[in-house]
């Protein structure tokens, strides 16, 4: 590709078809001097993206999804035909691209058009079906590919495009009639609906469309004053809100939208370990516990800091570009809508790689010692997880057979004099008769299908024989060195057991593993080391007064190489991890 002839063409995209109403930002109109690298690979990429899914797509007119594009299931979704959409646009449109204007790509464009609108339901919405049907909220992200790329194509203004287009458009305005009063699940899915209309105001401009987004709007954007989301979903839907922000902000000239997303990036600075992946313990949502990347939140970063200038935010979008790259194809539509975005980042500022930061709010506390990254957390199964390298504790759980539900989860994080203090308290009480009165005045026996006590029942009968037990885990931190102080008490003889659950992956060593369970270990005594490339956590002292790592009540073996300290209670272990 030519960079002068790329540059030319995509400054003069930013000037066809923009909105009257919407004020349009500096970095909206502004192309950089030179195309960004970046920008010519991900065209690159993507017309390798486009060889793969054309033959994917079904062209047989007598079959009855003609144009779309089966899953890995074989069903025809318009997902999948919104991004195949979405690729073909850009292929089409990005100068210097294999496929630019080729009508190669015109056929394919049309039957997913068409069969977009086939799919479409009368009322405007579409289904996910894998859960959701008639799904105003999906529509709106069917809505977020779909959009940019009939503007891409718009501002292309190539003739043989212009029936994709008038196909698109039509679908568009059908399915902003259902977001103009659909509902929604969760609350990242406000935000999202916000957006699509948000786009679909300046493809076909309707006050009703601007109406709604201020309905949900008025609700006020659910951020927390340490700068997370209502869901926590730092790998999924915290960078979705970030991006759905954004554009209701730049499209319906919106400023004061941006400021939430500047908290939540600046929140997201301290969440990253050192090898990229983002802490995801704390998630309320689908991704809690997996392994997630960065590279949802590339546009919020680059975008704001060419924006502010921000030398932080420029060095995030660059960590996001080396860590991530192969996962960035799916941004160049919107360096195609905004080649502003091409334009040099700020210089960076250094990333915060030292530092105890405490998230009240998330119950999670964050600690990084250059290499060495870990995470304390309450309300949450896990108490303590530790990256060191390449080497990955993901998680430490503590567990009693104490009445069927001695999985340990702290209330709270108490932060005391440099220790991280978690606690629990529970009770296991036994239930008296129903009393004469009682039965005179109609209580009745219920049980529930297994037979035991119902929950009402036991809330109307005297308690007997009540035993407890408090659980406290104290974490403290000294140069990347960790020790844990678990303790449990108040009835004796309680199986406990501890789990430390490492990646898959590493190599354990000064462990027995348990018999007839895969992957489960039990330190005897001593220091264990686990060992991933060059680089070892060591934990220990040991302790195994019993074998029985699944208790009754415990959640099931982590998905991991689970090594166990055991003892009964009284029960007192202090760890080290480092």
């Amino acid at each position: 590709m030519r960079r002068r002839e790329f540059l030319k063409t995509t400054a003069g995209m930013a000037v066809l078809g923009a909105h009257p109403a919407a004020s349009v930002r500096a970095h909206d109109t502004a192309a950089a001097a030179d195309p960004d690298p970046l920008v010519l690979e991900l065209v690159r990429a993507n017309d390798a993206h486009v060889a793969r899914l054309l033959p994917r797509q079904e062209r047989r007119a007598s079959h009855r999804r003609v144009g779309g594009l089966p899953n890995e299931h074989g069903i025809f979704a318009a997902g999948e035909a919104a991004g195949f959409v979405s690729a073909l646009a850009c292929a089409s449109c990005a100068p210097g691209a294999r496929f630019f204007r080729s009508t190669e790509l015109v056929e394919p464009l049309q039957l997913a058009a068409r069969f977009l609108l086939e799919v479409q339901h009368d009322d405007g919405t579409i289904d996910l079906h894998t859960t959701n049907f008639h799904s105003p909220p999906d529509t709106a992200f069917v809505l977020e590919a779909l959009c940019p790329a009939c503007t891409v194509m718009q501002r292309e203004a190539w003739p043989p495009l212009a029936a994709v287009v008038a196909d698109l458009r039509r679908f568009a305005v059908r399915a902003g009639a259902a977001l103009v009063s659909g509902g929604v699940h969760t609350p990242n899915h406000r935000w999202v609906v916000s957006a699509a209309l948000a786009r679909l105001n300046v493809l076909s401009p309707d006050p009703d469309y601007v109406a709604r987004i201020d309905q949900w709007l008025a609700e006020a954007i659910d951020i927390d004053p340490d700068g997370q989301f209502t869901e926590r979903s730092t790998a999924v839907y915290s960078p979705v809100v970030d991006r759905a922000l954004l554009t209701v902000a730049r499209l319906l000239d919106r400023p004061a939208l941006r400021e939430p997303v500047r908290r939540n990036l600046e929140m997201t600075v301290f969440y990253v370990h050192p090898d990229g992946e983002v802490v995801t313990e704390a998630s309320r949502r689908q991704d809690k516990y997996q392994r997630g990347g960065l590279a949802r939140y590339y546009y919020s970063y680059r975008s704001l800091a060419l924006l502010d200038g921000n030398g932080r935010f420029a060095a995030m979008a660059r960590q996001i570009e080396q860590a991530e790259r192969p996962h960035l194809t799916g941004e160049l539509p919107a360096f195609l809508e905004e080649p502003g975005l091409q334009q040099p980042l700020p210089a960076a500022a250094p990333l915060p790689a030292d530092y105890v930061r405490v998230f009240s709010y998330s119950g999670l506390a964050r600690v990084r010692r250059g290499r060495v990254s870990a995470t304390i957390l309450a309300d949450n199964s896990s108490v303590f997880s530790l990256r060191k390298g390449n080497a990955a504790l993901e998680a430490v759980r503590l567990a009693s057979a104490f009445f069927g539900k001695g999985q340990f989860v702290g209330d709270r994080l108490e932060v005391r004099g440099g220790r991280f203090i978690l606690r629990q308290v529970l009770d296991g009480p036994y239930f008296q008769p129903f009393s004469p009165d009682q039965i005179a005045g109609g209580v009745a026996v219920r049980l529930t299908p297994n037979g035991t006590l119902a929950a009402d029942s036991r809330a109307v009968r005297a308690r007997s024989n009540v035993q407890t037990l408090e659980s406290v885990v104290e974490i403290t931190e000294a140069d990347g060195a960790f020790e844990l102080d678990l303790a449990a008490g108040g009835t004796d003889g309680v199986p406990v057991a501890v789990e430390l659950a490492f990646r898959h992956g590493g190599q354990l060593h000064g462990v027995e593993a348990v018999p007839g369970l895969k992957d489960a270990y039990l330190l005897r005594e001593g220091t264990g080391r686990y060992t991933s490339g060059s680089d070892t956590i060591t934990f220990g002292a040991g302790r195994a007064e019993h074998s029985w790592t699944q208790l009754r009540g415990a959640l099931p073996k982590w998905d991991g190489q689970s090594v166990y300290l055991t003892g009964f209670t009284p029960f007192h272990l202090r760890l080290a991890i480092g």
